[in-house]
């Protein structure tokens, strides 16, 4: 037994002798080295591999090790939100969400009093379509860390929908393309780097969301759902949502923008922005940038949370073969808390923007600028892990001028919908969701129509 003890305390220097740390079943391997060599008879091996196993078994796991670059080593431990891991002091992030319902739209037969240049009802009789809603699928990949005092990160993000698209004319965003062989569209949408500290607030250098009407798709329930189907027998990536029927999208767009810390609840975002070319007015080649911002204020009152915001935008337009124009709009809102009820309400005034999407019927053929606003107004109801919501929204969209309402009759005037939507938080992950709406698109010179769509199904995030 003496011996035995002996030759296990020799064991063990030679093992605390070599490289740190230690790796497992390193003990294992030394002592049936020192049997195959008759140092250990067949007895103590066994007893010696026996106290060993035991002591391996109840002795605490080690924290996973990854050497650096100085040779040292550095823990790695899971991020606090998505599915991710912090090593040392750089984090890697991946989060994202999926979703898909049951869509089944009814609008009207065509007719010639329900044609409405711009309307977003649906007209064509009935269509059902398994789709995704106002989101598609996305995947963001984040790298973050902290460097010379700065907090720095890279941003990518990759918004795939669940249906196939022919990539005509609007990339991965365009109508679908419901046939075999076909493949869903891949919408990169964000790439972009951030720097910033304590006191400084932060720098974002890429393409991201924008600033101007941000908010309003932010805080809108039927982000989370389909809202208007809009183009349901082929759908495209998403439904409209609320988009159109109460605000302009807000896109995402190359930008550098600047953001403040928070000054006793408020944050302020600046930015210059790429500048975008008229998707249905004259030709353009524009030279300067646009400008976008954003005043936030968060903060409570007593036991009430109120969020509210405004946000502004402004580009100038060289349009080549006609005089330039400066489009602006600026939005505004405000959404309250109070127990389980949560009110939200946007309005939005623009110039040269058009409507539904930035600069989607802007002007008319020559350049001359419509006006455009809109609202919308919201209520969700949470008790436990269900939600009851509404809301209703409309876009408004004024002539250039009494030469554009001659040569545009069916031009929109208002696009408007009513939406109603019951939610239950299956897990902490999965949300189920249905919803009624009615979508109204009405022209200038008369023309209606109006459709009616329920949707059912589920989104994930994670």
């Amino acid at each position: 037994m003496k011996r035995t003890l002996l030759l296990a305390s020799a064991a063990m220097g030679l093992l605390c002798a070599t490289a740190t740390p230690a790796m497992a079943g390193t003990t294992a391997d030394l002592l049936k080295r020192l049997h195959e060599k008759g140092i250990l008879s067949d007895e103590e091996y066994q007893e010696l591999l026996k106290n060993e196993s035991a002591e391996a078994a109840a002795a605490p796991a080690a924290p996973p090790v990854t050497p650096d670059a100085s040779g040292g080593g550095r823990s790695v431990r899971m991020t606090d939100s998505g599915v991710g891991f912090e090593m040392g002091d750089v984090t890697l992030k991946f989060s994202g969400s999926v979703n898909g319902f049951y869509v089944h739209d009814n609008g009207e037969a065509p007719s010639a009093t329900n044609s409405v240049v711009g309307g977003v009802a649906t007209v064509g009789g009935k269509s059902s379509a398994i789709r995704n809603g106002l989101l598609p699928g996305f995947l963001k990949v984040e790298v973050m860390t902290r460097q010379g005092g700065w907090d720095v990160g890279a941003h990518f993000g990759m918004y795939p929908g669940i249906n196939s698209v022919s990539y005509a004319g609007s990339g991965a965003n365009s109508p679908g393309n419901p046939r075999g062989l076909q493949t869903a569209g891949i919408d990169f949408r964000q790439t972009y780097l951030t720097f910033g500290r304590p006191g400084f607030g932060e720098v974002k250098i890429g393409r991201d969301i924008g600033l101007f009407a941000s908010e309003q798709i932010l805080n809108d329930i039927t982000l989370l759902s389909s809202g208007t189907p809009a183009g349901n027998v082929a759908p495209s990536n998403t439904t409209l949502g609320r988009i159109g029927v109460g605000y302009i999208y807000t896109d995402f767009q190359p930008q550098i923008t600047y953001t403040t810390p928070s000054f006793s609840g408020f944050t302020a975002s600046i930015g210059i922005f790429e500048p975008l070319s008229s998707l249905t007015g004259p030709d353009e080649a524009n030279k300067e940038p646009g400008f976008q911002g954003k005043l936030v204020y968060d903060g409570k009152f007593g036991g009430v949370g109120t969020r509210l915001w405004a946000a502004g935008i402004r580009q100038k337009h060289d349009v080549i073969a006609g005089p330039a124009y400066t489009s602006w709009g600026w939005d505004a809102g405000a959404k309250v808390t109070v127990g389980p009820l949560t009110l939200v309400g946007t309005y939005y005034d623009a110039s040269g923007l058009g409507t539904t999407a930035l600069n989607l019927f802007d002007t008319d053929g020559l350049g001359n600028k419509r006006d455009s606003h809109g609202f919308y107004l919201q209520g969700l109801a949470s008790f436990g892990k269900f939600s009851v919501g509404g809301s209703y929204g409309e876009s408004n969209l004024d002539y250039a001028n009494a030469a554009d309402a001659l040569a545009n009759p069916t031009l929109v005037d208002k696009n408007s919908s009513w939406v109603g939507q019951v939610r239950y938080g299956l897990t902490s992950w999965v949300t189920l969701l249905s919803e009624y709406v009615h979508t109204r698109s009405e022209a200038h010179n008369g023309n209606q129509a109006s459709s009616d769509a329920i949707a059912a199904g589920a989104i994930l995030f994670f």
